[in-house]
């Protein structure tokens, strides 16, 4: 258990800086351009994650980044932030709810998938 938990207060610190990205871009992008919730949300996702999947490599997880690796995160997440932004628009929420649920969804989600998948340790 102890290993589970091991990188999650930096990949805390990181995700923190991540959402104040996240959100700005969100609101920037539904409110200000007038874009639909999961278009905007999956825009400012690309742009957060990028920035904290290169921080995460180096200092949460100590690991070397490859192209396959960020495209897999690129694509199980954004699919998670396209799904909560198009449940944002289908049942009409507001948008710092729809924001406020992916960023909790994808601090849990985003850290299990990143440890034991994207950056998991493999055998020299």
């Amino acid at each position: 258990m102890r290993r589970l938990w091991r990188g999650l207060s930096s990949y805390a610190v990181i995700g923190v800086a991540n959402t104040l990205i996240h959100w700005q871009i969100f609101f920037l992008l539904s409110v200000a351009a007038g874009l639909r919730q999961a278009v905007s949300n999956l825009a400012a996702f690309c742009v957060a994650a990028s920035f904290s999947f290169y921080m995460n490599a180096l200092y949460t997880f100590d690991s070397r980044m490859s192209v396959g690796g960020y495209l897999l995160f690129m694509a199980a997440m954004g699919a998670l932030s396209y799904g909560v932004g198009y449940a944002g628009d289908l049942w009409r929420l507001h948008g710092l709810l729809t924001v406020a649920m992916f960023s909790v969804m994808s601090l849990v989600f985003g850290f299990l998938f990143s440890r034991y998948v994207v950056f998991r340790e493999r055998d020299a």
